[in-house]
């Protein structure tokens, strides 16, 4: 069961945590968890609080649940209030949490897991900044014993510890990933830990959709700023990290199957990672057509609830459909599409569609802060005066040399060539060459 809602709540997760990437303003309210940990065992005790630059007038805190059963998934609109004490935690409180205004702003979102088994791995829920130092703790229920534990990354052993307790002093992007741990009790549900930090790699899909139909066609690309050699695809699905997905920097799905369903990113030899894109390959009849890549405040936006003919294999949006975003009906279109014209933060949000032949799956839509202009500016500036400076170093030594000419013409005995009217003589100056 963990699994199979696991992948949702780690997309959130990523979306976020690739937000911390690019420019753009900040949100107006922050999330905070205390202790700061992904991870409780039932009965356990942890307070969330929404953190709001000005005033937490109109701010509420919102989560996202995800289960086996597609019915009982969604947001909890029961759940509605800024600040939040779980005092005694159940599996049932696991999920995704974020803040979000009377106006639809989000905050960062928080992943939470309450496990029902006997051990969890203690690690930062929120991002841990880089050099930082970080300790992640396998614990087995409420005790202070010191058992023998693994710890994994990516599905990889990478350390064994006596105490119980791995230690990174100095956090890098390459430390991003998925971490989990086991000892003789047991092992312990999978977490996400965020480094933030500026990555030079990208990764790109085309066409820019969250979700595909079976059979269809996508394709996914590193784009890196120097050379793409050393970058890989990676992918995460249900089941965990993929690490038979090895098709270097650029890979095409031809035909894509529900199995093709996950959440990828690229990642170099050193461990950096790419920002993450999640897909969703749906064995149903519709889906909704929504940018899998994070869209700019003031951009227009296109949704299409786009239907399958599973005899005839043809495709079209021209079908009266219902959009909804997190959970709430927002309009009725009978062209199929809805246009945003100007995207803003508000808009932000959990999307899903139906008409009269299905209903999609649910896709979160990132909406980022316009670009700083120097932030693109500056390189192309930082380009000129290197490609300028020669030219203008040169100019300004020939300048030098005429000066210096100049200034010994000016000592020397002017020679007459001739005289054209009394008083007046032209000057042929001669000096060094």
């Amino acid at each position: 069961m963990e699994r199979t809602y696991l992948l949702p709540l780690l997309l959130t997760t990523l979306v976020y945590s690739s937000l911390g990437h690019r420019g753009g303003r900040s949100p107006s309210a922050s999330l905070s968890i205390s202790p700061d940990r992904s991870q409780f065992l039932e009965y356990m005790s942890f307070s969330l609080s929404c953190e709001v630059q000005v005033s937490s007038t109109g701010w509420r805190l919102k989560r996202y649940t995800a289960t086996v059963k597609p019915s009982e998934s969604g947001v909890d609109w029961g759940f509605n209030q800024s600040n939040y004490i779980i005092k005694t935690a159940k599996t049932s409180d696991s999920g995704v949490y974020w803040c979000e205004s009377g106006s639809g702003e989000h905050s960062n979102a928080v992943n939470i897991t309450v496990h029902g088994g006997a051990v969890i791995l203690e690690s930062p829920a929120l991002p841990v900044t880089k050099d930082d130092s970080v300790i992640l703790r396998c614990k087995y229920q409420a005790t202070l014993a010191e058992l023998t534990a693994d710890f994994y990354k990516d599905g990889s052993l990478i350390r064994t510890e006596t105490t119980g307790q791995m230690t990174i002093h100095a956090v890098s992007k390459s430390d991003e990933g998925l971490y989990k741990c086991n000892n003789s009790e047991g092992e312990s549900p999978a977490s996400w830990m965020t480094v933030t930090g500026w990555s030079s790699a990208s990764l790109s899909i085309s066409p820019d959709r969250s979700q595909f139909l079976e059979y269809k066609s996508v394709s996914l690309s590193c784009e890196v700023q120097v050379s793409s050699a050393g970058w890989r695809l990676k992918r995460y699905t249900v089941t965990g990290v993929d690490w038979g997905f090895n098709h270097g920097s650029k890979y095409i799905i031809k035909t894509a199957k529900t199995s093709d369903s996950g959440v990828y990113w690229c990642e170099s030899r050193s461990g950096q990672r790419s920002n993450a894109v999640n897909i969703t390959v749906h064995g149903g009849a519709v889906i909704l057509e929504s940018p899998a890549l994070p869209v700019t405040e003031g951009d227009s936006v296109t949704l299409r609830c786009r239907h399958e003919d599973k005899k005839t294999k043809d495709t079209s949006s021209n079908f009266t459909a219902d959009f909804y975003k997190d959970g709430s009906l927002i309009r009725t279109e009978t062209t199929g599409q809805m246009t945003i014209p100007a995207v803003s933060k508000s808009d932000e949000g959990l999307y899903k569609c139906n008409n009269s032949e299905g209903e999609s799956p649910a896709s979160w839509m990132t909406v980022t802060g316009p670009w700083p202009v120097w932030s693109e500016s500056l390189p192309r500036l930082l380009c000129s005066l290197l490609v300028v400076s020669p030219y203008l170093l040169v100019t300004i030594v020939l300048l030098v040399k005429c000066r210096r000419r100049w200034a010994q013409g000016e000592t020397r005995v002017p020679r007459k060539t001739r005289q054209d009217q009394p008083g007046q003589h032209v000057e042929e100056l001669t000096g060094s060459p």
